[in-house]
């Protein structure tokens, strides 16, 4: 058996329930074959996120890591093709739950400027569209937590020569925080919908150590 790491984070500024959270606490414990989910909820918080999902990792060994977060004004499921050293929260007018908004400020001043995703991009698309999911590749991670935490535990991955492969799933808002006046407008898909996808994605992830070799078409680019 092997394990499949999957973090979620939590409430955050304009969002007080986190699609990523009730994804990850859904698949928790769900088999796929021979891999077991298991996850962690991870705090809205610059570099602590990236040493609890560090430290998962040496307690689990996974073979496969994938993280989510919330992308409020996207309409599907879209999964991330790389992540970049910068961080700059003041651009979103956000902080973290600790109160830091840093700008300008490089996840590993020592690291690359960018890592790629290591999962099937494509193959996860296709999944999930084939299940009546919409979802799409994705080639701008933003500057916020989402992007850090993908960097530092690519990175993490990279320094300490794992044999783990590690991308980010980013899930639309919920029809109740999208609902709310300051969201109002914004794109919506529901925590099971969401949950439905995501399966789709890590199935896809295991059955294809190399992506497959066919367009992923978007209609929108985002």
């Amino acid at each position: 058996m092997t394990n499949v790491l999957l973090t979620g984070y939590g409430p955050y500024a304009n969002t007080p329930v986190n699609p990523a959270e009730l994804v990850a606490r859904a698949l928790d414990g769900t088999m796929i074959g021979e891999a077991k989910i298991v996850s962690r909820i991870v705090p809205n918080v610059f570099f602590e996120c990236i040493d609890v999902v560090s430290a998962a990792i040496r307690e689990l060994e996974p073979s496969l890591v994938f993280m989510l977060g919330e992308f409020g004004g996207r309409s599907m499921i879209t999964v991330e093709r790389l992540a970049q050293n910068l961080n700059d929260a003041t651009r979103y007018q956000l902080a973290d739950n600790a109160g830091a908004a840093p700008q300008g400020q490089m996840t590993a001043p020592e690291g690359p400027v960018a890592y790629y995703s290591t999962v099937p991009l494509r193959a996860m698309v296709k999944a999930m569209r084939a299940g009546g999911i919409p979802a799409d590749i994705s080639d701008a991670a933003g500057t916020f937590g989402c992007n850090h935490l993908m960097y530092g535990i690519l990175h993490y991955i990279a320094q300490e020569q794992l044999p783990i492969r590690a991308g980010w799933i980013h899930l639309p808002q919920l029809p109740s925080v999208a609902a709310l006046e300051q969201n109002l407008g914004t794109p919506s898909m529901s925590a099971e919908t969401s949950t439905v996808g995501v399966e789709l994605g890590i199935r896809a992830a295991l059955e294809n150590l190399e992506d497959i070799d066919e367009p992923s078409v978007s209609r929108l680019q985002i």
